[in-house]
């Protein structure tokens, strides 16, 4: 690898706004569409909780191999969209609102609390 192609030779763009950056698709979507995208983030969010987590626990007699480490991971995964697609931890909201620009404070969303 030549070191000298990673030199940055051409000017950089200013930065801009978090506003410009916005895909034009994302608002043509539906709002169910915006909401499982709101909903699958915060179930990925869920997931890298969950697998720190899991590494704090210690490996609960499981065996240390490649299958089981997928099985976990897999298990982890589910996990996190289920509880994410039932009211999660409530973060999709914003995720939401930030989504449709909406500021709406009045909806409320079925949280897991409830249901535990």
């Amino acid at each position: 690898m030549d070191s000298a192609k990673l030199i940055l030779t051409e000017p950089v763009a200013a930065p801009s706004k978090l506003e410009q950056l916005r895909q034009p698709g994302l608002a043509d979507a539906s709002d169910e569409k915006k909401k499982q995208i709101a909903k699958d983030f915060e179930a990925v969010l869920l997931n890298k909780l969950f697998d720190q987590m899991s590494k704090t626990v210690g490996n609960w007699g499981f065996e240390k191999d490649g299958a089981s480490e997928q099985i976990q991971g897999i298990f982890w995964l589910h996990l996190a969209q289920d509880i994410a697609n039932n009211g999660g931890m409530g973060l999709w909201k914003d995720i939401y609102k930030s989504l449709t620009g909406v500021n709406n404070t009045n909806e409320t969303g079925h949280s897991l609390d409830g249901r535990i």
